[in-house]
């Protein structure tokens, strides 16, 4: 068995579960509502105040989508509980992030200001030379971080560019001159 797929999925209080035809699971929570349809052939349960996923057989294909629909469904739980946040620095002489409503505005060293708008259900706070991305859909939350990261990646030599808070960039030696 897979040692993550059978591990059941705890409900915690004012969370609300609805499992519809063709495995629709939607979770409904203090922060917000998600949906998703997932693997049709894994069976989801609600008994009580957890959730348990079981796969009809051994086939390597179940196998790979067991442990992948509890943890979606977990994501989701945890999601509209808690929430989900990825925070992003910007390093760089002249470069810095500002937020105007929806609209996050990044100079990074290009001839233009570089503006992204907020995704739905996904909000950026900009704190300094930090940016915090925020959400309850963990996938999203992770798309919109890299996105932004995307816009000037740390480069090995200076460091400058947007990184992850949690990132190490792996530093590179830089030219010397000749004697």
């Amino acid at each position: 068995m897979s040692r993550i797929g059978r591990m059941p999925i705890a409900i915690p209080a004012g969370v609300n579960v609805d499992i519809a035809e063709n495995n629709k699971i939607t979770v409904k929570g203090p922060k917000g509502t998600l949906e998703r349809v997932l693997p049709s052939e894994m069976e989801i349960a609600v008994e009580g105040a957890e959730i348990t996923v079981k796969r009809p057989n051994d086939l390597k294909k179940m196998k790979s989508l067991h442990g992948l629909t509890r943890t979606l469904i977990n994501n989701m739980v945890v999601g509209v509980t808690n929430g989900y946040e990825k925070t992003l620095e910007v390093n760089g002489v002249g470069y810095r992030a500002a937020k105007q409503g929806k609209k996050l505005t990044l100079n990074l060293g290009y001839s233009h200001p570089v503006e992204m708008t907020d995704p739905d259900g996904i909000e950026t706070v900009v704190d300094g030379n930090n940016i915090t991305v925020k959400g309850i859909d963990k996938e999203k939350v992770g798309q919109c971080a890299a996105e932004i990261r995307d816009k000037r990646r740390p480069e090995p030599y200076k460091g400058k560019g947007i990184k992850y808070a949690d990132e190490t960039i792996r530093r590179k030696v830089g030219k010397t001159g000749k004697k």
